[in-house]
């Protein structure tokens, strides 16, 4: 594994006015991916009734020149389903910006650490056993306690002294992963050796990651934990800026290296677990988008973490959009699409060399 100990420089002193302004237009861009993302579908709304709708919604009208089936469209099926995909595109990409400094790796993402295997566990017992225990959260449920639970062994595997080294964390991730997705693996395969085809079906689809079955019921828990999750992180960005020049460093500026990286990595943890329990294993998000925030804006964490979220939304969104029209009335696995968009975008950066000069 390689250090991005030494990479760019980290700006001291971030233009305020610069970063107010980039966040300004990009959360500009988010509401108008919203918008237009919630006008598509078979049935086509026009911008204006959609908000129309919404603010219908919150504040009841009296007349209503939409029609029913308009309202339930905007309100129950497409308004949900985008803003959870928006947070959890948020949640990804802001998780991914944490980890790759905390442990000074630009590959670090939910998938190393164990995290979304874990998930992939949890839920495939659901679908492949019929545990229901909960109704219809058990689903999200279990995926929650085998992220967490799969993270918790990743960080006693990696503590060594009291301390977690950086190198034993992605290894001791990567033996988990490899380890989760294995008993992933034999449960579909007794899934479709008993002649449940359709389980085997339903997990396949689970690990791709999607949003067809997407409630308001599922948002606010996702959105509270982001914001919440996002202003510890940017509180802890300077922490964050010192680490990138080594744990040595960072310690002579009066950052207590340790305790930052339990706490960090079990917010991380608590993030992508909600995360991916209301959505699925979504990759490529939380180690892509991180990567394009910083050949954009720079290191610095005050400016990365809070463009990155706002990034990481407006490209799920669109993903989740995608992934619902290309091949209507089927929809496609997300993960699918973010695999397809990750691959190319690394393969690029590569090729103008950006991942090397990060990583040497």
């Amino acid at each position: 594994m390689v250090s991005a100990a030494r990479s760019v420089p980290v700006n001291a002193k971030p233009s305020s006015a610069r970063l107010v302004w980039t966040c300004a237009a990009l959360i500009v861009v988010l509401l108008a991916t919203v918008t237009i993302a919630v006008t598509i579908g078979p049935v086509t709304i026009a911008p204006g009734t959609v908000w129309a709708i919404v603010l219908d919604g919150v504040w009841p009208q009296r007349s209503h020149p939409w029609t029913a089936s308009e309202a339930y469209i905007v309100w129950q099926l497409r308004l949900p389903r985008v803003l959870l995909s928006a947070c959890v595109g948020a949640g990804l990409a802001v998780v991914g910006t944490a980890l790759q400094a905390l442990v000074r790796n630009p590959l670090a993402d939910p998938y190393v650490f164990g995290i979304t295997s874990g998930a992939s566990v949890g839920a495939t017992l659901v679908l492949v056993l019929g545990i229901g225990a909960f109704g219809d959260y058990s689903l999200s449920i279990a995926a929650f306690g085998g992220a967490v639970g799969a993270f918790a062994l990743v960080l006693a595997l990696a503590r060594s002294g009291g301390n977690l080294s950086p190198m034993r964390l992605i290894l001791a991730g990567l033996a988990v992963a490899y380890a989760m997705s294995a008993v992933t693996s034999f449960l579909v395969f007794l899934a479709a050796h008993e002649g449940n085809q359709g389980a085997a079906l339903s997990v396949l689809f689970w690990i791709l990651g999607g949003f067809g079955a997407a409630r308001w019921e599922q948002v606010p828990l996702p959105a509270i934990l982001l914001a919440m999750g996002v202003t510890l992180l940017i509180l802890h960005a300077r922490s964050l800026n010192a680490l990138l020049a080594g744990d040595e460093t960072a310690a002579t500026l009066g950052v207590d290296v340790k305790r930052l990286r339990w706490r960090l990595f079990g917010l991380c943890s608590l993030l992508t677990g909600v995360m991916v329990a209301v959505s699925g294993g979504i990759g490529f998000v939380g180690l892509m988008v991180p990567h394009a925030v910083r050949l954009l804006v720079g290191t610095d964490h005050r400016r990365v973490l809070p463009i990155a979220m706002l990034a990481g939304g407006i490209f799920l969104a669109w993903a989740d959009v995608l992934a619902r029209t290309l091949f209507a009335p089927a929809e496609l696995p997300i993960g699918i699409i973010t695999a397809l968009s990750g691959a190319p975008f690394f393969m690029w950066l590569l090729q103008r060399r950006g991942m090397t000069s990060e990583t040497r």
